[in-house]
């Protein structure tokens, strides 16, 4: 309800969509990779971490470790060392070795194009799988990072004890016949900039009146 008009989910869904392509057109993908196997192995990266943080150690290791054949061979004190500045670093030199040998046996060296292959790689959860369809294979997937979760229950998308899948399937659902990738950096644009974990900046958001952290604090 906005005002006294009862609104139905197709109408909000309008309403964040027209929104958001207002403010956020060209929202799209902040980690910095020139290869596609470069992708995924940010990706993988970037759990519990900035995509900035991930943006500095990645030329390392990729000065360190030019080709996938490199980093198949490298030595893993020699991976972690490239990464050490981000969270997690000695499991995620670990996994991001075996995917270069992953790759290289089972793939041809190629990313796979779907989630079931990718989803065989060490670290590659359903998140990161999609992630990397959405980027390099376009597929028409909704990642739901932690930016995503957080926005969808505030606007009331999804609930407060809902985990990731049901978040995903229902944001999905609710934004049916849009343009999920498009959807999805334009939530974690807004995410990381304006609607922030702590101290949003409500301020400057036109969607506070269909917002549960908006009608949460003016009580």
């Amino acid at each position: 309800m906005i005002g006294s008009i009862v609104m139905t989910n197709k109408q909000k869904a309008e309403i964040i969509v027209n929104y958001f392509n207002e403010i956020l057109p060209t929202a799209s993908c902040e980690l910095d990779y020139s290869t596609d196997y470069g992708l995924l192995i940010s990706v993988v990266l970037s759990a519990q971490t900035t995509d900035k943080s991930v943006n500095k150690v990645t030329p390392i290791l990729f000065n360190k470790f030019p080709t996938l054949e490199d980093l198949a061979k490298a030595d893993i004190k020699d991976v972690e060392l490239c990464i050490k500045q981000i969270g997690l670093y000695h499991a995620k030199a670990k996994n991001i070795k075996l995917i270069a040998v992953d790759l290289i046996k089972k793939f041809n060296g190629k990313v796979p194009n779907n989630k079931k292959d990718l989803m065989s790689l060490p670290g590659v959860g359903n998140k990161t799988a999609n992630v990397v369809l959405c980027e390099l294979f376009h597929q028409n997937e909704f990642p739901v990072d932690t930016h995503v979760h957080r926005l969808a229950k505030r606007l009331k998308i999804a609930k407060e004890e809902d985990n990731v899948e049901t978040t995903e399937n229902k944001l999905r659902k609710f934004f049916k016949g849009y343009d999920y990738i498009l959807l999805h950096h334009q939530f974690i644009h807004f995410g990381r900039y304006t609607c922030l974990a702590r101290s949003p900046h409500c301020e400057n958001c036109k969607l506070s009146l269909i917002c549960r952290e908006f009608n949460k604090n003016k009580k």
